[in-house]
């Protein structure tokens, strides 16, 4: 079987961000598929060119997963117009790079962004191929949900798109319990499939060298805090960087924000307006990279904004953390706060509260046993529980229903 996948912001092992999709397309790959992934030439959380190995016809192979690069205009960070735009123009330089792979059996779509998913719908109408849509974040209910999206006219138009492709789709994937909310715009449950985040456990297994990033960033004697992810107006940084302000008086904790995104101009601003000292940006690292930088971590800190939304989010960090045998302290409400409880991987904290998380990152330094302890559970609880071997496996099988059923 030959599965496409459109996906902008897909990530290769020599970027930054989540690397779910070439995790589980090397595992289709393993089982006789071949999977073939148009992606952008852009990466999505820095907006800059990625580490492509592509030859002259934009194409690269990576453990037998074939990716076209598709051409996006670099504007991802300008504005949320622009951003658009760049949507816009990788919908459709996907759609000509999509129409060029041959004897497809199903084509996948992935959203957010939705125009991508609009994409794959129509390549899969012209080849008669079925559709297979992926819902990876709720939009536009998220968008509204943050005010970054106000007119009432797109709105209405972002919701048709919704309704448009949920109608269409054979089935529909979801990463995080999306199935209430599908089933308010006319989703049957039947059509919806769960296959929540996950990790590959083994990816993170204890580098050798576990201090080497810690003495290159002179962090040898420090209690290193680490965020690793995107930069953007929904991950409330800036509550981060107040929990920092309270604990600047304390010269042996110290944060590193590891990513990229809209927001980190202002947050660097913000950083050197503020005189703070106990704050790093490390900038995007390959996902290759992230086991020695989360080895090199003391805790682990996750942050989102409190929207209701955000209450059913499963962020793929969460899992490298636990992965790497890090205790966490985490200020997001809902599903993912019910694993870190239940795993006993960390210290929960309300969301946008600052002092909650300094007296966290305390506890945690001043109780290093219970820390440690803190970061094995968690690693044996997302072995067994959120393995992307598990998950992938659950994948390939509805590949198989999906590729036997006549396109809609």
């Amino acid at each position: 079987m030959h599965i496409l996948l459109i996906h902008q912001a897909f990530v290769s092992p020599n970027d930054s961000g989540g690397t779910r999709h070439f995790e589980f397309a090397r595992r289709l790959v393993r089982r006789g598929h071949e999977v073939t992934i148009v992606a952008s030439n852009l990466n999505y959380q820095t907006g800059k060119p990625v580490n492509s190995q592509a030859d002259g016809k934009g194409e690269e192979t990576w453990e037998g997963v074939n990716v076209v690069r598709a051409y996006t205009f670099p504007a991802l960070h300008r504005s949320f117009a622009w951003r658009i735009v760049a949507f816009l123009s990788f919908m459709l330089s996907s759609f000509v790079a999509a129409l060029r792979v041959k004897k497809v059996d199903v084509v996948w779509g992935t959203s957010p962004p939705m125009f991508q998913a609009l994409t794959a719908w129509a390549v899969s109408r012209l080849r008669r191929r079925p559709f297979l849509l992926e819902v990876r974040d709720l939009w536009p209910e998220v968008a509204v949900e943050m005010g970054v999206l106000k007119s009432r006219s797109l709105i209405w138009l972002a919701r048709r798109m919704e309704r448009f492709l949920y109608k269409r789709a054979i089935r529909i994937i979801v990463n995080v319990p999306f199935q209430d909310y599908l089933a308010t715009r006319g989703v049957p449950p039947a059509k919806v499939c769960f296959i929540p985040n996950g990790v590959d456990a083994a990816m993170f297994a204890a580098p050798a060298d576990q201090q080497r990033f810690r003495v290159e960033h002179g962090l040898s004697d420090k209690f290193l805090v680490v965020y690793a992810g995107a930069l953007g107006m929904a991950n409330d940084i800036d509550t981060i960087l107040d929990a920092a302000v309270q604990l600047h008086d304390k010269p042996d904790i110290h944060f590193m924000l590891v990513g990229d995104g809209k927001e980190r101009p202002r947050l660097e601003a913000k950083t050197r307006s503020l005189n703070l000292s106990n704050v790093t940006f490390a900038g995007a690292q390959s996902k290759s990279q992230m086991p020695q930088i989360l080895s090199a971590a003391d805790a682990c800190i996750a942050t989102l904004q409190d929207i209701p939304l955000f209450r059913i989010a499963y962020p793929n960090k969460i899992f490298d953390y636990m992965a790497a045998g890090r205790p966490i302290v985490l200020a997001i409400e809902g599903v993912i706060r019910d694993v870190i409880e239940t795993a006993g991987a960390g210290i929960p904290v309300p969301p946008g509260h600052a002092n909650a998380i300094s007296d966290a990152i305390l506890q945690l330094r001043n109780q290093p046993e219970n820390a440690r302890r803190m970061g094995i559970a968690g690693r044996d609880y997302v072995t067994v529980h959120f393995n992307r071997d598990r998950h992938a496996k659950q994948l390939n099988h509805l590949l198989i229903q999906v590729a036997g059923k006549r396109a809609a």
